[in-house]
């Protein structure tokens, strides 16, 4: 139960599960920067133009460049 919970996953992206939660933070820390760039953008239009996605643009090739896993829970179906 436990290596399915915390080890499972960080495994089929051929990672540690240490390696996995810093990825998994620095991801999230962007994704906050981004949500507030947009908010920022949202109130005062001349600030913060392309900030949230170009934050997003690296954020998806980070993904698109990471080892693949199986199909199943989690994963997004092939089109």
């Amino acid at each position: 139960m436990i290596r399915r919970i915390f080890l499972d996953h960080p495994a089929a992206v051929n990672e540690s599960y240490t390696e996995h939660m810093r990825f998994a933070f620095g991801f999230a820390g962007l994704l906050l920067l981004a949500g507030v760039a947009a908010m920022v953008h949202a109130v005062i239009p001349c600030l913060c133009r392309r900030t949230a996605g170009y934050i997003v643009q690296r954020l998806a090739a980070r993904m698109a460049h990471r080892a693949p896993r199986p199909e199943g829970r989690g994963t997004v179906p092939a089109e």
